[in-house]
């Protein structure tokens, strides 16, 4: 019965319940889509830095990540390839020769790093070839070695498709040593400063000069079946190749889980902020409704309706106003999130900021299930602090007084 009436009694003054449901439903609503917004920008950047930048998991000498310094190498490639493909959650590995280095042209030069690799293998680890915007990707036979270079460093380079570039670096034995390479393709990633530094040949042609033997390698990369997989296996690895550094991708870029768990704190505490500055207007709903009824609940009062009961009908009355407008605002949040979730957003205008700082301009907004959940609590909760002021507000009416009331 006390449902019933709390819930008739809602409806009572429609326009001013529907106003209080629509505040908290755009509230909420605006909330978990910027939520959602975040959450794939972070996502989309994680993935991004694991297929283009980093793998899943990469083994080096333990100071070649100090330096870069191609002297600090692996030995016997082969020997732990064999050992590595015998994890099942192991789908791919590529090896790397890599040194610091400067690349120039007739105009000008910049300091770069340098990467030997076996296009067949690098295909199955990371998806630069697949962000080939001119040339190819090591796919066309030149007279010269081919080089695979970032747009941003093209630009800065003044560099196009069949253009020389001079490699400049020092070999295992202290020397400079010098390469030449045609552009034979560029390519172009969500982040313009791994564009900017990074560059890619065939191992054949940068381990002569920097003096390196096929059988060694400055890095091992590899792509597991998941990124949480990535953590079993590189535990695994650590055991068997103790003289080496493996590390997993949250260890090469903790960036990645910090910004992660940020994105979650700031999604929360939003929320919080937004509900809280909703308790007001729901407070003062709630106030006005008392005010408007006092002789009627000092009736109900005076004809036996305990506090109890008379707290009961308001916290009802309160609790289901804001899970109307809460239940409005989690089904339109939904909807908005499966419909940009498939199609994503397009932030052009600001593309070029994004990428200067290793964001996506296309986003993917999502949000947890365990998230909504949080959202429902948040809502019940500040329906519950929302209707004490005017519970205590009508429990303190003295039913001789308000039955008097106009």
């Amino acid at each position: 019965m006390i449902w019933r009436i709390s819930w008739r009694n809602i409806w009572r003054n429609k326009i001013r319940s529907l106003i209080v449901m629509m505040a908290i439903a755009i509230g909420l609503t605006g909330g978990i889509f910027l939520t959602g917004l975040m959450n794939g920008m972070v996502a989309q950047q994680t993935d991004d830095t694991i297929s283009v930048e980093i793998s899943h998991i990469q083994i080096h000498h333990p100071l070649f990540p100090d330096n870069l310094s191609p002297q600090f190498i692996i030995e016997d490639v082969n020997g732990k390839l064999e050992t590595i493909r015998k994890d099942e959650r192991v789908k791919a590995i590529c090896y790397r020769t890599k040194a610091q280095a400067i690349a120039s042209t007739a105009t000008t030069g910049a300091g770069i790093i340098i990467s030997g690799i076996i296009p067949e293998m690098e295909k199955e680890v990371t998806t630069i070839s697949s962000k080939i915007v001119e040339g190819s990707y090591f796919e066309k036979e030149n007279k010269s070695a081919s080089i695979v270079i970032g747009q941003k460093l093209a630009h800065k380079l003044k560099a196009g498709l069949g253009n020389k570039i001079v490699v400049t670096l020092q070999s295992l034995n202290g020397e400079m040593s010098y390469a030449l390479f045609r552009v034979g393709g560029i390519y172009k990633t969500s982040n313009t400063r791994f564009d900017e530094m990074n560059v890619f040949v065939k191992s054949d042609d940068l381990n002569p000069v920097l003096g390196i033997d096929p059988s060694q390698t400055n890095e091992i990369a590899i792509r597991t079946s998941g990124n949480e997989e990535a953590f079993i296996v590189a535990a695994s690895l650590k055991s068997s190749f103790d003289e080496l550094s493996v590390e997993d991708w949250r260890e090469l870029r903790p960036s990645l889980e910090v910004i992660s768990a940020m994105t979650d704190q700031f999604g929360f505490w939003l929320m919080v902020i937004i509900l809280f500055a909703l308790i007001f207007g729901i407070i003062n709903t709630m106030l006005m409704v008392i005010l408007e009824r006092k002789r009627e609940l000092g009736m109900l009062m005076a004809i036996g309706m305990n506090k109890k009961r008379v707290f009961k009908m308001i916290l009802l009355e309160t609790t289901l106003l804001s899970l109307s407008g809460g239940g409005v605002g989690l089904f339109f949040s939904i909807v908005l999130m499966g419909i940009f979730g498939q199609t994503g957003i397009n932030f052009a205008s600001w593309a070029e900021g994004l990428e200067a700082v290793g964001y996506s301009a296309f986003v993917y907004p999502f949000v947890s299930a365990r998230f909504y959940v949080i959202i429902t609590i948040l809502v019940i909760v500040t329906a519950i602090i929302a209707s004490l002021w005017p519970t205590r507000k009508a429990l303190k009416l003295n039913p001789a007084e308000a039955v008097r009331s106009e």
